[in-house]
Order: structure tokens, then sequence, then C-alpha cells
């Protein structure tokens, strides 16, 4: 996967991962996650790690609050 590809998807999953906080939060979150396991096939792994955390932890917000 080219650079700048893995980039879009990275800024694309960490977006999804900070609105599923306020909207369907397993829906949004879920798809966060996906997207930063797809980004782990560029060379972006800090954005791929920072979609998955914050999409696991958009995941158990509802759990907690």
């Amino acid at each position: 996967m080219k650079s700048a590809l893995g980039l879009w998807i990275g800024w694309f999953a960490i977006l999804l991962a900070v609105v599923g906080f306020f909207y369907p939060t397993y829906w949004l979150s879920g798809t966060a996650i996906v997207f930063g396991l797809i980004c782990f096939a560029s060379p972006q792994k800090v954005l791929a790690w920072s979609a998955i955390v914050l999409g696991v932890m958009a995941f158990l917000y509802p759990f907690f609050s």
C-alpha cells in the first residue's frame, strides 16, 4: 500500500473513532478499528495504533458512563 493512501486511511479511522464518542458508538468505533488494522499495511504505524486505541476507547465508553 502506498504511504499516501495509508495516511488517508489512518486519519479517516481516527476521525471515525472520535465521532464514535458522540454518535452510534458501536458502528463507528468498530469501523475505526477495522480501518486501523487496514492501515497497518502501510508505513503509517502510529496512525494505525492511534485509530485502534481510540476505536477501542470509543467502543468501551458507553459501558463506563
